[in-house]
């Protein structure tokens, strides 16, 4: 008897498994048939760029072709973000699908055809417009997730919500947006989500290869600003006043011991960088103020609590020693985005049934950081890399995101595409 109970639990987990991989290959020459679809769109909106909370003309297009597949749509969600309800014809689980879309204030040098030639004015600096993180392409594989799931209907069991999300390299100065304000806004409630899943193409990852890692996967994101006020003076005669710039460069340099020195980097990596130095108007003048503005990254939560000590320590009695004042504002924006281990595992095994299992491999974590975390302290996720470099090049020559020159291959897109669609049906099929 004990042998015919091991032998019907075998083959009942064995259906669990052959049953979402038939569905799963139906979606995968569901997402060939679309892919080209899915390039079109990634062009247009790799053209056509939006900035964090005005991604207005993005989020019309998804909304239109999401009700054009009888999708329920909701629009305005944080903002300008839209969320799709597509409702199987058999119960289940909720399933949510994220996919980020704005872009970045940099000025694209890439030659295509499609390249963006967008401006705009980001604190208070002309700049150009481009999709320098590829989240031109996280939209358009979830508008193909939507085209493709929406044909598939009568063998979804249970409900998908695609999350079209705004601002996610962060709302502009004085505003709310991102997960964050999605999540508080309930996009996770009515019906309630059961788990997330979430994709970032990756510029140093060859296409056709999906990556992750369970548990903590990227870091958190603490963004600070410093007031350095000193005393305006002639630039011929700078003992007459208290000289702000510096001050600035010789807090740089502190900086970096505290990295260097008095952070356990063998425990975890953590990263303090300035991204803005503003100050002084013309040559011989020495401001009375400069404005510093960077971010920490940090994988452990007492190491951030530790480093941002140690800045304040740092900057403030360097800013002392210079006879300058020093106010130094840290604030904790994104925390560290976590794959629920369980959810990992059963999530790898049908992206390997889709795209065979030499194609997924797993990754270190890394100091780069995603709200996508918001959504993932509050229901089980899974967040995975598909690469986007193209065939024939090497991975460590690649330009990195927020770069002018960054670029993934739309022959990657693919790849993601087949990956969501195939942890979206194995998981409706075999949820726990």
């Amino acid at each position: 008897m004990k042998h015919f109970l091991l032998f019907c639990l075998l083959i009942s987990g064995m259906a669990s498994l052959a049953q979402p991989a038939k569905v799963s290959s139906k979606a995968n020459e569901l997402a060939v048939k679309t892919e080209q679809k899915m390039i079109d769109w990634r062009h247009d909106i790799h053209q056509n760029p939006e900035l964090s909370n005005r991604e207005f003309n993005t989020a019309e297009k998804i909304a239109t072709h999401l009700r054009s597949l009888g999708i329920e749509v909701q629009t305005g969600v944080a903002k300008t973000g839209v969320v799709g309800i597509l409702k199987g014809a058999k119960p289940g689980p909720v399933i949510g699908l994220r996919a980020d879309m704005d872009a970045l204030p940099v000025t694209e040098r890439v030659p295509l055809d499609w390249a963006s030639t967008v401006t705009s004015t980001y604190n208070n600096i002309e700049t150009g417009v481009m999709h320098a993180c590829g989240h031109d392409t996280h939209v358009s594989i979830l508008m193909a997730t939507a085209e493709v799931l929406a044909q598939m209907k009568n063998e979804l069991r249970g409900t998908v919500k695609f999350v079209f999300q705004p601002a996610e390299e962060g709302a502009p100065p004085g505003e709310e947006g991102g997960a964050k304000l999605m999540v508080s806004e309930g996009v996770l409630k009515n019906p309630d989500v059961d788990v997330m899943f979430g994709l970032h193409i990756n510029a140093q990852t060859p296409v056709g290869m999906v990556t992750y890692k369970s548990g903590g996967t990227l870091a958190a994101a603490d963004r600070w600003v410093m007031k350095i006020k000193g005393r305006q003076s002639h630039g011929s005669t700078p003992w007459s006043g208290i000289d702000p710039i510096v001050t600035a460069a010789q807090i740089i340099n502190g900086m970096q011991s505290i990295i260097s020195r008095q952070t356990e980097l063998t425990k975890e990596a953590a990263v303090l960088s300035v991204g803005l130095i503003r100050g002084g108007v013309r040559n011989n003048i020495i401001p009375e103020e400069v404005e510093m503005i960077g971010t920490i990254r940090t994988l452990d939560t007492q190491m951030q609590d530790k480093l941002h000590a140690d800045f304040q320590r740092v900057a403030t009695h360097i800013g002392e020693s210079m006879g300058a004042e020093v106010t130094l504002e840290i604030t904790k924006t994104v925390p560290v985005t976590y794959n629920d281990p369980e959810l990992t595992a059963r999530s790898v095994a049908f992206i390997q049934q889709a795209i065979g299992a030499e194609n997924v491999k797993t990754k270190k974590a890394i100091t780069g950081a995603e709200d996508f975390s918001f959504f993932a302290n509050e229901v089980p996720s899974f967040f995975f890399f598909v690469g986007g470099c193209p065939a024939g090049t090497d991975p460590s020559t690649a330009a990195p995101h927020h770069t002018p020159d960054f670029y993934v291959d739309d022959s990657g897109m693919l790849t993601g595409l087949k990956a969501m669609l195939s942890a979206t049906l194995g998981y409706m099929y075999a949820p726990k």
